[in-house]
């Protein structure tokens, strides 16, 4: 199984990283069109409709995108005083509870995204010409990623492979000797 998860994680280092660079390019096209939006309004004296709502929409993609890769990669906040004096098993168990729990986020972002898309989607947005579903596109396609990247974890952990911060060395148990499963790294 540890093999089938190192080629599982190709792919889906692929996906984040594609994820990751389409997320920084939607960054700069929303810093593009608010410095547009600004020149026109103060310089020019006119105003460009269509920059705040497209430039809304290309956010979501950003934040979503951006939070996706977030969990592959072990990045998110979390409260870990606890875990610093847990033995390994009972870490793993709690880390897992966790991805868990971030899978069924996901499954809800793609079916109550969905449900508002599909609501949506005869709805025109008036500045941009466009079906108002693209608006919820993004909570669909992060709950999409959040759902794999979030069974990974969970996987490569069943398989005994490290989890979290790419290529990161993991820290040593010193009570039991254990490499924590905190490092994923690049296979």
């Amino acid at each position: 199984m540890q093999e089938t998860m190192k080629s599982v994680a190709r792919y889906t280092g692929w996906l984040g990283s594609i994820a990751l660079y389409l997320s920084g390019a939607a960054l700069v096209l929303m810093t593009a069109l608010i410095a547009a939006q600004v020149f026109w309004r103060y310089v020019l004296n006119d105003s460009i409709v269509w920059t705040e709502p497209g430039s809304v929409m290309v956010m979501g993609w950003f934040i979503f995108l951006g939070a996706a890769v977030g969990v592959r990669e072990g990045y998110h906040l979390s409260f870990d005083v606890l875990l610093l004096v847990l033995p390994m098993n009972i870490k793993k168990i709690l880390h897992s509870i966790s991805d868990v729990v971030v899978v069924a986020f996901g499954f809800g972002m793609i079916y109550y995204g969905g449900q508002l898309l599909w609501k949506t989607a005869g709805n025109i947005i008036p500045s941009l010409g466009i079906s108002g579903a693209f608006d919820f596109a993004p909570l669909v396609g992060g709950g999409f990623l959040l759902v794999v990247f979030g069974l990974e974890r969970l996987l490569r952990r069943a398989a005994g492979l490290p989890t979290a911060r790419f290529g990161e060395t993991p820290p040593e148990d010193t009570d039991t000797g254990e490499v924590e499963d905190e490092a994923i790294g690049t296979p």
